[in-house]
């Protein structure tokens, strides 16, 4: 993490692969902060949904109206408070397009691991639109967030509460004292 220190609370996003855990690790961290959770999921049009539903990995085209309107969420909440929102973010230019879209700072908190522990977990999951199938497409796709960038790499190894922890940790050695 290499960021200049601040004084504000920065939106939050909780990005990652298929199966890491973003939405577990969001909702908790939300909790814990006592701000805000949103999916990314709700902000899918039907229409993606129903490609991924299908197995068919989704298009930068098919991802960019999903990510302007995950943006435009976190900029019309009260930006002298965080939200969290979880986003799969993949590529540096959607994490671009999010912060652009939110008009303000965004964290992200890339949760990482193992091809088998991502696909355990995607196997045991009941109800979720995303199938085991396109992992593979995810893991293609990802570009891991850079020293420049604003994020938290966290192992998704480590339990749930471990992972907040960490993450609040990190944010909390971020803030100036206002």
């Amino acid at each position: 993490m290499n960021r200049p220190a601040r004084s504000y609370p920065p939106a939050i996003v909780t990005m990652g692969v298929c199966g890491s855990g973003k939405t577990t690790v969001g909702e908790r961290l939300a909790e814990r902060l006592g701000v805000p959770f949103r999916d990314a999921d709700e902000f899918h049009p039907r229409s993606n949904v129903d490609k991924m539903s299908a197995g068919i990995p989704l298009t930068d085209e098919d991802r960019w109206p999903w990510l302007d309107a995950i943006g435009a969420a976190i900029r019309e909440t009260d930006p002298t408070k965080p939200i969290v929102v979880s986003c799969s973010a993949l590529k540096r230019i959607y994490r671009e397009r999010i912060v652009k879209a939110a008009g303000r700072p965004v964290d992200f908190i890339y949760l990482t691991g193992p091809r088998a522990t991502l696909e355990r977990r995607m196997g045991s999951r009941k109800g979720h639109f995303m199938p085991v199938s396109l992992l593979d497409s995810q893991l293609a796709t990802v570009e891991p967030p850079t020293a420049d960038e604003r994020a938290i790499t966290v192992s998704i190894e480590l339990s749930v509460d471990e992972i907040v922890e960490r993450v609040l940790g990190a944010l909390a050695r971020d803030v100036t004292p206002a």
